[in-house]
């Protein structure tokens, strides 16, 4: 099966509006992807035929929306190969998913929590929480000048009062793709369990949870091609199973009486409440629109506007680029010299380029690069040679605006 960029953009209506009189080039993906008219079709179609709560219903929508949306759960269970579709938990987002584990912990004062310095403030905020409500410890793993981590320094960082190694799959400002399986091995090799953050790696790659080994996977739906407002946590049967609830509320109850409550099992457990049905459908629609592609010429088509985009950048001698590990995906973080990245940001948008620029909610690897900000373009299956070109461009007039 071949890959037809263009076949594939038509597919996608919103690139093909104009922004400030010019064509849309959108290279924000890392923050949030376009979606195709699978997804739109799939969602409407819901709402306007077979829309009702799940689970408890027992009229003709009900049932056909809880099948809908159990179907969803499979998919994705068969998506990232997780073993059965009870361990596949339906949140919020990656970021609900982090904070079910963090919650869910029984954490002591002393406790040791080990994060790389590139995580995303989603995959560090909610183990400050443990450190600052229950004296956890964070321990920090640095990355080297090209983002990988060392995997030694791993080893040596995780003791024996550490109770969860959390780590990104896949950098979310520099594109680096941490060794996860092997991080994964030296943790249980010291009895550690491991939640590694999956939102860009999912997108980017094939994810096999369990050739992986993690103990937990989080990633969002919207990085995905899907809706917001929903997200995915896997999680290894009998660590779900040690989890206290995060939220209490319908569906994650067995009994409720006056004196006492029992939970249900994993996932309801976790799934507090009326879920996000329309959004299931919507990531289900993502998923397999994305199977219906050629994933190993996507691959190779994102990897080739990379190294165009790379390649171009470098011939900007007042560009500098961050993080330059072997294994680096679809995502390049740079700064223009003498350039504040929100000022470059705004005058590529005039030229109909949407890239992103901040701190991308990683400051503490902000502080590693010596920086307070970067600019971010980050390519989708949708982008082409001409939206890089584009961009290439209208960052050569921004200089020029800017010098």
């Amino acid at each position: 099966m071949s890959f037809d960029v263009h076949a594939v953009r038509e597919q996608f209506p919103i690139l093909s509006r104009k922004v400030h009189g010019r064509p849309l080039v959108y290279l924000d993906n890392a923050a949030s992807a376009q979606k195709p008219d699978a997804v739109i079709d799939a969602m409407a179609g819901a709402m306007r035929h077979s829309y009702a709560n799940v689970h408890r219903g027992l009229h003709a929508l009900a049932n056909e929306a809880t099948e809908a949306f159990e179907a969803a759960r499979s998919t994705v269970a068969r998506f990232i190969n997780a073993p059965s579709p009870e361990t596949i938990v339906f949140t919020r987002g990656a970021t609900a998913a982090i904070n079910i584990v963090a919650a869910g912990l029984d954490v002591r004062a002393g406790d040791e929590i080990v994060l790389s310095v590139m995580e995303h403030h989603s995959n560090i905020v909610p183990w400050h929480f443990l450190r600052e409500r229950k004296g956890a410890v964070l321990k920090w793993l640095d990355v080297g000048d090209d983002g990988e981590i060392d995997l030694d320094a791993l080893d040596a960082l995780i003791g024996p009062r550490t109770c969860m190694l959390a780590l990104t799959h896949m950098s979310n400002v520099l594109g680096v793709r941490t060794r996860g399986a092997e991080a994964v091995r030296i943790a249980h090799a010291k009895g550690v369990p491991v939640l590694l953050d999956g939102c860009q790696a999912v997108v980017h790659g094939t994810v096999d949870v369990q050739a992986l080994e993690a103990d937990f996977y989080a990633f969002s739906s919207h990085k995905l091609y899907g809706p917001t407002g929903i997200g995915v946590l896997y999680g290894k049967p009998e660590r779900l199973a040690a989890l206290a609830p995060f939220e209490g509320g319908g569906e994650m109850i067995e009994t409720v009486t006056r004196d006492r409550v029992t939970y249900n099992a994993p996932p309801h457990r976790f799934e507090a409440g009326t879920p996000p049905i329309i959004e299931a459908v919507g990531l289900r629609a993502a998923i397999d629109w994305l199977a219906s592609q050629d994933g190993a010429a996507i691959a190779a088509h994102e990897h080739g506007l990379r190294d165009r985009l790379v390649a171009g950048l470098r011939n900007l001698n007042w560009i500098t680029l961050y993080g330059d590990a072997p294994d680096t995906g679809a995502i390049v973080a740079f700064n223009m010299e003498g350039a504040h990245p929100h000022d470059v940001a705004q005058i590529v948008d005039r030229h109909g380029v949407a890239i992103r620029a901040g701190h991308h909610c990683a400051q503490p690897l902000m502080t590693r690069l010596g920086v307070s900000a970067t600019a971010r373009a980050s390519l989708a299956l949708y982008n082409t040679a001409e939206d890089v070109d584009v961009f290439l461009d209208a960052l050569v007039k921004a200089r020029k605006m800017l010098a």
